[in-house]
């Protein structure tokens, strides 16, 4: 008798235009110096929730769709698996396990950002109405209460668990030592919250420097909540896409 033919699992199938903003975010992130060599996106597969979309081990500004790999929840390549993968990849499978409504992950190293995660007793705030989605409260990770004394990296499904919890409800996750992490319920609106996270610092810290005796207005929490229905990421997303869509 002939031995039985191993079934092989059939993956599910990517949309084509999906892949082809998950290169463009790649390319926009890279230009707008939100990442350079290093920090990654991902999105949620619409035909399959338990699994995601990543480049392999590539800087963002060099992806191409061939490059992107599909993952499992615990952050496993079910493609590509013959490549080397980000080591940090575990950031993405966790918060999607704790986030359903999540639909793709940024981590980045935005210089601006990590003041705001280093400095103790500074909040990283909104300043202007293209950041209401700050509004909610923007925690930072500290890795040693998850890990003790490491390199900085979520190398591990325990520190990726650890990092989704600080995150919690919030739109953005600061990292001591690190850089930020950011989710949307789009491709769109996380490249959004990415660059606009990293132009609030900019503009935070100029605040802070010009105010008197420290003291920055704020947005509140009314109106945070009214400039963060996500108006304006398609407009931006338009522009984005045009500005890099040639590369």
């Amino acid at each position: 008798m002939k031995p039985a033919k191993k079934s092989k699992i059939k993956l599910p199938t990517a949309p084509k235009d999906l892949l082809a903003d998950l290169v463009l975010a790649n390319k926009i992130l890279f230009g707008l110096n939100v990442v350079d060599a290093f920090g990654h996106i991902s999105v949620r597969h619409p035909n399959d929730p338990s699994k995601y979309l990543m480049s392999r081990h590539l800087p963002p500004g060099m992806v191409t769709p061939k490059d992107i790999a599909l993952f499992d929840l615990e952050s496993t390549p079910l493609t590509h698996s013959d490549k080397p993968q980000y080591s940090e990849r575990f950031i993405h499978g966790e918060i999607y396990k704790l986030r359903p409504e999540v639909m793709s992950v940024i981590h980045c190293h935005a210089r601006p950002l990590i003041p705001f995660a280093n400095a103790k007793g500074a909040k990283l705030r909104p300043m202007f109405h293209m950041c209401g989605f700050l509004g909610c409260g923007v925690p930072v990770f500290e890795i040693r209460k998850a890990g003790g004394n490491t390199d900085m990296l979520i190398r591990t499904p325990q520190l990726g668990k650890a990092l989704a919890d600080t995150l919690g409800d919030k739109n953005v996750v600061l990292m001591r030592g690190h850089g930020a992490t950011m989710i949307g319920i789009s491709i769109p609106e996380v490249v959004f919250r990415a660059v606009y996270s990293m132009e609030n610092a900019a503009i935070q810290m100029q605040a802070h420097l010009l105010g008197d005796r420290g003291e920055v207005e704020f947005l509140n929490a009314e109106e945070s909540e009214l400039s963060a229905r996500g108006r304006n990421v398609p407009r931006a997303w338009s522009l984005w896409k045009h500005q890099f869509g040639k590369a």
